[in-house]
């Protein structure tokens, strides 16, 4: 197999228009690309035509001699093992994980793969990802969710005093209120939305921890990455779209939002057992777990 530059891997579950307009834009930015990309998408049993609508893509972009893998599982396996699954048959250099609702337009990836390939320590990176309000989803831009900087998102103090100049490093760590928006930087977590990784280094720390169904996998890969002493950049050159929350929380389902929500808190427990309640007393760690069932029983 022909090693690519890029692996561009989507994942798709009953979101069959999203996943079109994705793979249309992302076609339209690739036909001007310089780097060698191939695309795969990894579809979670969608029980919508995505299948059907995936094999017309995939015609339009062999016409342009761009490669389109389709994978169709025969389950729902969540986010973290079907990405993983599509890429376990990458071939290229780096991976970049985008999700079914991002509209990717004017990005040299290129330029993305030269900026790390001339930074060794660079183990991942993203974009400004910005939400159809044009402001910045703040998944895009976090900190790692300490108690402290948890306690003061969830209690609205990050939003009283995250932006004011001298305390803000106290109050805005949980999206890093304190950093210039207009300039490359070092950020704790990129979003799974967009998230370019070094594929030696995704392997290193063995993929997206299958533990997350989806939710919380793209910050505990990025606390996991971090851990071996690479950074994460937030280069806001270039922008995508994210049409955040069509499928999930938000979703006309009720069956779905609930289902959506549970899998939110239940990645809360998860990381904050895995990186933090060792090191934390048990009183604290069952105040934690009280807080997050609590939310969860009002969502």
């Amino acid at each position: 197999m022909r090693m690519a530059d890029l692996s561009i891997i989507i994942v798709s579950y009953n979101t069959e228009e999203m996943t079109t307009r994705c793979l249309q834009t992302l076609l339209k930015s690739l036909q001007s690309e310089k780097s060698s990309v191939e695309v795969i998408v990894v579809d979670n049993a969608s029980s919508d035509s995505t299948a059907k609508k995936l094999e017309l893509l995939q015609k339009e972009y062999k016409k342009n001699d761009i490669q389109l893998t389709i994978i169709l599982n025969s389950k729902n396996l969540g986010y973290s093992k079907a990405n993983n699954k599509g890429a376990a048959v990458s071939s290229g250099r780096y991976l970049l994980f985008l999700n079914s609702d991002v509209l990717v337009g004017g990005i040299s990836f290129e330029d993305l793969i030269n900026k790390m390939d001339n930074d060794p320590k660079t183990g991942a990176m993203t974009v400004k990802v910005l939400l159809p309000d044009k402001t910045l989803d703040p998944a895009s831009h976090r900190g790692f969710p300490t108690v402290w900087r948890s306690f003061s998102y969830f209690t609205g103090l990050e939003n009283l005093f995250g932006k004011i100049p001298g305390i803000n490093r106290l109050f805005g760590g949980y999206h890093l209120t304190f950093l210039n928006l207009n300039k490359s930087h070092e950020i704790d977590s990129a979003t799974g939305a967009f998230y370019l990784v070094r594929k030696d280094v995704f392997e290193q720390v063995k993929g997206f921890d299958e533990s997350f169904f989806m939710y919380g996998e793209d910050i505990d890969l990025s606390f996991s990455i971090k851990k071996l002493g690479y950074k994460i950049l937030y280069d806001p050159q270039y922008t995508v779209l994210h049409l955040k929350y069509q499928s999930g929380i938000k979703s006309k389902d009720t069956a779905i939002q609930s289902k959506t929500k549970s899998y939110f808190y239940d990645a809360m427990r998860i990381f904050y057992d895995k990186h933090y309640a060792k090191t934390n007393s048990a009183f604290v760690n069952k105040l934690v777990h009280n807080v997050i069932n609590r939310k969860a029983k009002k969502a």
